[in-house]
């Protein structure tokens, strides 16, 4: 029962906008000025760094080429502390064509050689190894994401979840997360999420597969440099009564102060159910539904893909649902207030004929100042959106600015606002990627990335300060097929 979804890093932030749809049926985006343009399956790695609105030249990311002896490369999570100080990972493939995974830094405004996580290679027996996510605070990053046991590249379900810190500029050998070999008696496991407080706090979620076969989410918390035991989401194995369940994201607010979300199944036969998870003071609360009061219909579904928090308990979420088995999904957002989350809203203008309506990604600059984006189904096509929230209340959406001059079909990837109304958002279209940048609440029309690169997607985005944002997608390197490398700025 695992949904299509598509991959982000980030959190997303945006200025309102008309909304550009009425009641009723969809209206259809106006036509593309270019034609569409059937998109390549690449895996590459990509980033671009932006200060007031302009978007930087793309170059190859340093010592990736050498380690990417397989051809396919992609970078899949960037997070920056501050101006100049960021970190990126995702994965290679060796000259065995093995799968690995790699971070590399920006220190002081310049990228050092990508590396291949120091002692993943040794835990990662059945060459399927990749960083999923990246997240960087004062202290230093850290990176999580999986590794396979079984020696078999596209054996999904013999993963098992590991963390990665870096500190006083380095980074340590990755280790499986504590404790989750024991819960993972399935063998199975993964770490889908990440986030860092400073000072010396991080969080790491994800999955495991019990005794039962039963897919179940899990949390961990490491403070200054010592990571916790993974324990299971409390109250999630009560209302997963499906028997599968995951976390998709968490966020960090301070240290002690998170949020999370996910999904688990009701029964055999009873969908899925969007959930949400807090810890407030070093203690995590009970998993609680939401989007019941959208998601109510026989065979309706609703999940989390996304989380943000811009302070202690005062968080969003994101995602998507359906109000029965045949409806088409539906974008929703949801917002904690001063611990207490609020009941789930439809976003104002994705209730459309057509479905297929999801929000990716989600930011918070501060307490209930939030935005997130997607796309939606208008007919066979996807139009990218955004949405934010003011004060507390959430507007309608609006189209990426110039996007729909360009391509008729676009995907929301990702982005990331570093104060309220100074953001940056990337995605895909039908011929290649798309950058924009918001500026005192204005957003500027989308751009590709500049550079000579031929740059196929971006995948994350994060922004340290309003001048200065990190992008990571990927790009098509010349030679004989597809020739797959990455870069960054």
């Amino acid at each position: 029962m695992r949904r299509s979804r598509v991959l982000v890093s980030a959190a997303v932030s945006a200025a309102a906008g008309a909304a550009l749809l009425g009641s009723g049926c969809a209206q259809a985006a106006p036509a593309a000025t270019s034609a569409m343009a059937g998109t390549t399956p690449v895996s590459t790695a990509v980033a671009a760094a932006g200060a007031a609105g302009v978007w930087g030249r793309a170059i190859a990311v340093p010592g990736l080429v050498a380690l990417n002896k397989g051809r396919s490369a992609e970078v899949l999570s960037v997070s920056c502390a501050k101006p100049g100080s960021c970190g990126a990972g995702g994965d290679y493939t060796d000259g065995g064509g093995r799968q690995q995974g790699f971070v590399v830094s920006e220190v002081s405004g310049r990228w050092r050689r990508a590396i291949e996580v120091p002692g993943l290679g040794a835990l990662n027996k059945g060459g399927n190894a990749k960083v999923v996510s990246v997240s960087c605070a004062s202290a230093g990053c850290a990176a999580g994401g999986y590794y396979g046991n079984h020696g078999n590249l596209y054996d999904v379900t013999s993963g098992r979840g590991f963390v990665a810190l870096k500190r006083h500029g380095r980074w340590r050998r990755a280790i499986q997360v504590p404790g989750l070999g024991a819960l993972n008696r399935g063998g199975n496991a993964e770490v889908s999420s990440v986030s860092c407080a400073p000072p010396g706090y991080c969080a790491a979620a994800g999955f495991y597969t019990d005794g039962g076969g039963h897919r179940q989410g899990f949390v961990a918390v490491e403070q200054h440099g010592v990571w916790g035991k993974a324990a299971g989401v409390p109250g999630l194995g009560a209302l997963n009564t499906g028997g599968y369940a995951e976390v998709s994201s968490v966020s960090c607010a301070s240290p002690g102060n998170c949020a999370a979300g996910g999904v688990y199944a009701v029964g055999t036969s009873g969908g899925a159910q969007a959930f949400v998870v807090s810890e407030q003071n070093g203690s995590w609360g009970a998993a609680q539904q939401i989007a019941g009061n959208l998601s109510t219909g026989p065979g309706g579904n609703a999940f989390v893909d996304t989380v943000s928090c811009g302070s202690p308990g005062n968080c969003a979420a994101g995602g998507q649902f359906s109000a029965s088995a045949s409806s088409g999904d539906q974008a929703f957002v949801i917002s904690e207030v001063n611990g207490t989350w609020a009941a789930a809203r439809a976003v104002a203008g994705t209730l459309s004929c057509c479905g297929g309506a999801q929000v990716t990604s989600v930011s918070c600059a501060s307490a209930g100042n939030c935005a997130a984006g997607g796309q939606y189904d208008y007919g066979g096509y996807n139009a990218a959106f955004l949405v934010n929230e003011k004060n507390g209340v959430w507007g309608k959406l609006m189209y990426v600015p110039g996007l729909n001059r360009v391509s008729r079909d676009a995907y929301f990837q990702s982005a990331s606002c570093a104060s309220a109304g100074n953001c940056a958002a990337a995605g895909s279209h039908d011929s290649g990627p798309w950058l924009a940048s918001e500026k005192n609440g204005v957003w500027g029309k989308e751009t590709s990335v500049p550079g000579a690169l031929p740059v196929e997607a971006v995948n994350s985005v994060s922004c340290a300060s309003a001048r200065s944002c990190v992008a990571g997608g990927s790009y098509l390197g010349s030679g004989k097929g597809y020739h797959l490398q990455g870069f960054v700025t």
